[in-house]
C-alpha cells in the first residue's frame, strides 16, 4: 500500500474529534478484476464482534484466496488507533467514521463509492456520508439501544415488564428492589461502570437522550450551541441506576464493561443497559423468552409512544491512500459481505447485524426483531443523535463529571456536569470552527 504521511496539521484536529476518517479518491468501480489480487485489512470498530468479524474474513479468505486481516481496537481507542495504523506502510484499507463529524475530520482519507457495486446495494441512499457530489462513507448496521430486562428475576421481584411504561414506574420497580435486594438476592442494576469499556454507555448513548428530546423540541437535527433543557432527565436517570445498583456510586470509576454484562449474566441484576449487540453474548446464558428491552425513559416526550433507540454510528470507508489493487480488493470483500449467502447469513445471524443493503438476511437477535415489534405498534424510536457530539474530547469531559458526580453525588458535582455538556459543548464545536 502506497503510505501518504498526515500534515501536522491534520494530526492537530485527530485530538478534537471521536473517531475517524477519510478522503475521496479514485472512480469506484465496483467488484471487478484486477491483474493483482490486493488485500484488505479492516479496522474493527465493534470489540464485541471481533471474533465474528475474524471468521468471516477466514470464509471470505478460503473461497477467494484474498487475504483479509481484521485488527480490533480497544474500547475507546479508536481514534488513536487509527491515527497510529493510517501511517503506516500497510494502513487499514477499510476503516470507519461515526457520523458527520467524524467524516468531517477524515474525508482526506475517503475513497469515493459513488458507482461502486457495493454501494449501488444500499436499500438508499439517505445511508450514505457525502461532501459535495461524493458518497465517501456508507452504513453497515442499523442498531437499537434500551434497558435489558432479565425478565425471569422481574418475575421474582413480583414485576413483569408490561408493567414498566414510563421513568416513574421504572424508579418504582427499581426502588421496591432495591428495598428487598438482600431478600431476593439481586440489585435491580448491573454496574454503571465509568471505567473506558463502559463509559461510552453514559457519556454517549443515554447523554443521547437529553439531546434527542431537545431537538425534537427546537425542531433542529443538530446545533453548535446546546442549551441542556433535559439534563434534568439526564440526571435523574443516571440517579437511578447508580443508586439501585450492584455497587456503590464510589466503586464505579474501576468497573469496566465486562463487570457490567457479567452481573447480569450471573443474575446479580434485573436491567442492563446495553444494546442489540450484546445478543451474542447473552444469547448463550438466557433463552429468549428470558429476556427483553425496553425503552430508556427519562421522563420527557411521550413515553406511552416511545421505542428503543435506533440508527447507527456506524459507516464504512475505503482508505484512498491505498495501492488500487487493494481498494478493489476491499470493495470485492465488501460486496461478498452484503450479497453473498454466506455474507448476508453471517451478518445477521453471527453478528447480529440489520444490514441496509437489499439482499439482508432476516436477522434472529432478539432485541432487533422486538425494536421492529415497538415500531409496528406504533411506538415511535428515539433517533441516534449523538454523532453530532462535537468530540471526543467532549465525551471524556463529561464522562469525568459523571465519574466526580457518581462518586459524590452533590449538586455542585451535578454543576459540573451540566458545564461539561453544554459550555464544552460550544468550546468543542468553536474550535472545529463550527
Amino acid at each position: 500500500m502506497k503510505k501518504k504521511l498526515l500534515s501536522l496539521a491534520l494530526v492537530g484536529v485527530l485530538g478534537l474529534t471521536s473517531l475517524v476518517g477519510c478522503s475521496s479518491g479514485n472512480d469506484g468501480a465496483g467488484s471487478g478484476d484486477g491483474d493483482e489480487k490486493g488485500s484488505v485489512y479492516f479496522l474493527n470498530f465493534k470489540p464485541e464482534q471481533d471474533e465474528q468479524w475474524k471468521a468471516l474474513a477466514k470464509a471470505y479468505t478460503d473461497e477467494t484466496g484474498v487475504d483479509v486481516t481484521v485488527v480490533t481496537a480497544a474500547a475507546g481507542t479508536y481514534e488513536t488507533t487509527l491515527a497510529a495504523e493510517i501511517e503506516k506502510e500497510d494502513a487499514p484499507t477499510l476503516f470507519q467514521v461515526n457520523g458527520p463529524v467524524g467524516l468531517e475530520n477524515w474525508k482526506d482519507f475517503c475513497y469515493d463509492l459513488s458507482g461502486t457495486d457495493v454501494y449501488k446495494e444500499l436499500t438508499s441512499e439517505s445511508f450514505a456520508l457525502k461532501d459535495g457530489g461524493k458518497a465517501l462513507a456508507m452504513a453497515y448496521v442499523i442498531e437499537s439501544y434500551g434497558i435489558i430486562v432479565n425478565k425471569t428475576l422481574l418475575g421474582q421481584a413480583g414485576y413483569k415488564v408490561e408493567d414498566i411504561t414510563s421513568f416513574d414506574k421504572l424508579k418504582e420497580v427499581a426502588e421496591d428492589i432495591t428495598a428487598r435486594s438482600a431478600e431476593l438476592g439481586f440489585s435491580a442494576f448491573s454496574s454503571a461502570g465509568m471505567e473506558s469499556t463502559s463509559d461510552w454507555r453514559f457519556k454517549t448513548h443515554l447523554a443521547n437522550l437529553p439531546i434527542y428530546f431537545e431537538y425534537q423540541a427546537d425542531g433542529i437535527g443538530t446545533t453548535t450551541e446546546i442549551k441542556g433543557t433535559y439534563l434534568d432527565n439526564y440526571r435523574n436517570i443516571f440517579d437511578l441506576y447508580i443508586n439501585n445498583s450492584t455497587c456503590a456510586g464510589s466503586e464505579l470509576s474501576a468497573k469496566t464493561g465486562d463487570d457490567s454484562r457479567n452481573e447480569f449474566l450471573q443474575g446479580k441484576a434485573v436491567f442492563f443497559q446495553n444494546g442489540s449487540w450484546e445478543y451474542g453474548n447473552l444469547s448463550g446464558t438466557f433463552k429468549d423468552d428470558e429476556l427483553a428491552m425496553i425503552p430508556i425513559y427519562v421522563g420527557a416526550g411521550d413515553e406511552a409512544n416511545q421505542g428503543l433507540c435506533t440508527g447507527t454510528e456506524n459507516y464504512w470507508c475505503v482508505n484512498s491512500n491505498a495501492d488500487e489493487a487493494d481498494i478493489q480488493a476491499t470493495l470485492d470483500f465488501l460486496y461478498w459481505v452484503v450479497t453473498s449467502e454466506k455474507g448476508t447469513t453471517a451478518m445477521a445471524s453471527d453478528l447480529g447485524f440489520v444490514i441496509p443493503f437489499k439482499k439482508a438476511v432476516a436477522t434472529t437477535n432478539l432485541f432487533v426483531k422486538q425494536d421492529a415489534e415497538y415500531t409496528a405498534n406504533g411506538k415511535t424510536p428515539v433517533s441516534w443523535n449523538f454523532p453530532t457530539m462535537p468530540s471526543e474530547t467532549w465525551k471524556d469531559n463529561v464522562g469525568s463529571a459523571l465519574t466526580a458526580y457518581a462518586a459524590d453525588p452533590t449538586d455542585a458535582n451535578w454543576d459540573a456536569v451540566e458545564k461539561a455538556f453544554v459550555d464544552g459543548w460550544k468550546s468543542e464545536y468553536d474550535l472545529l470552527g463550527k
